[in-house]
């Protein structure tokens, strides 16, 4: 933990002493929470590619671990030590309440094409949060769907009462301690660099994350037992120091959002077809691996559980998340019924 701190702060040390050149240097930082190639990877290559071919500007990509943890990130992020972050809700939820919201079990669908079209037009992500990431300084640029989340544990499971007595690993997130309580079991939130290692010496019994994450992080090396239980989709957020969003030209301006949306078209190709390629690899990989997809009324078992996590929400965020619950609601009705 020592040597982490030690090259952690080093490799801000770097980005402090480069700082106040970054500007004529037009050289900008992106962080992000993931390994090379996955996901919120491929959306900051595909940024860093169309900025670079359509300016002088560079763009460095740092990934997961190399400024620390996500919570670092978001730090040096407010802090204009980065120009540009990419973080999920997940962990902005400490930050930004209502971004829990994406935690709220069952609430949004498990087909691909209905949770794109939702992100594509839902008013409660292209205009309320855009207003609530501001308050925290930060220029939301895109928030979009990354995977389906899966469950894996020590053993597979089909009911609620099986979760009894299990830690299950959680990001630091309340509203999704709160969903995995309901579930029954025993909400556990670690960082992310310790959940190998927990799931390993069976300090923690189970996590969730969509397929790519499990495939890529070797996951279901140390929890081989997947579960498709349909609670949720992983969501992510791309979004910018205010300060230095608002210090820059309307033509750079204009760039940045050019290029938030060419990432995000590409990214959304990406993800079609990811998790069934990923799971292939899993299976491949190791011979001890089930996969359990509940079935309808086994998934209605952790259904009904969802209303108290919604009301604990509605707790956490008052009169502002019960409002953007009722609009998130409405953008999912609009995009279900067409």
């Amino acid at each position: 933990m020592m040597v982490r701190n030690l090259l952690t702060a080093a490799s801000v040390g770097a980005l402090l002493f480069g700082l106040s050149a970054a500007a004529s240097a037009d050289n900008w930082r992106y962080a992000h929470e993931e390994f090379e190639g996955d996901v919120q990877d491929v959306f900051a290559v595909a940024f860093k590619e169309y900025v670079e071919e359509n300016s002088d500007h560079t763009v460095q990509i740092y990934r997961f671990g190399e400024l620390g943890e996500s919570d670092d990130i978001m730090e040096q992020t407010q802090a204009g030590i980065l120009q540009f972050v990419n973080q999920s809700p997940g962990f902005t939820g400490s930050l930004i309440p209502e971004a829990q919201i994406f935690f709220i079990p069952y609430l949004l669908p498990t087909d691909e094409e209905t949770v794109i079209e939702f992100f594509n037009n839902s008013t409660a992500i292209h205009e309320t949060f855009p207003e609530l990431y501001a308050e925290q300084g930060l220029e939301l640029l895109k928030m979009y769907p990354e995977g389906e989340m899966v469950v894996t544990l020590d053993e597979p499971f089909t009911s609620p009462d099986d979760l009894r007595g299990k830690n299950i690993r959680t990001m630091t997130n309340p509203l999704l301690s709160e969903t995995y309580r309901a579930f029954g079991a025993t909400p556990t939130p670690l960082p992310w660099g310790e959940v190998y290692g927990g799931l390993q010496t069976n300090i923690i019994q189970g996590q969730e994350n969509p397929i790519f994450w499990i495939e890529s992080g070797g996951l279901y090396e140390v929890s081989p037992h997947l579960v498709f239980t349909g609670h949720g989709w992983f969501t992510t957020a791309m979004m910018a120091n205010q300060d230095f969003f608002d210090g820059l030209s309307e033509e750079d301006q204009q760039l940045v959002r050019d290029a938030t949306e060419a990432a995000y078209e590409h990214t959304i190709e990406h993800i079609s077809g990811l998790a069934d390629d990923s799971l292939a690899a899993i299976q491949e990989a190791s011979d001890e691996v089930t996969v359990t997809r509940l079935d309808e009324e086994q998934i209605q078992a952790f259904r009904e559980r969802a209303p108290q996590v919604e009301e604990r929400f509605v707790e956490m965020t008052g009169d502002r998340g019960a409002e953007l619950l009722e609009q998130f609601k409405a953008d999912l009705e609009a995009v279900t019924n067409e």
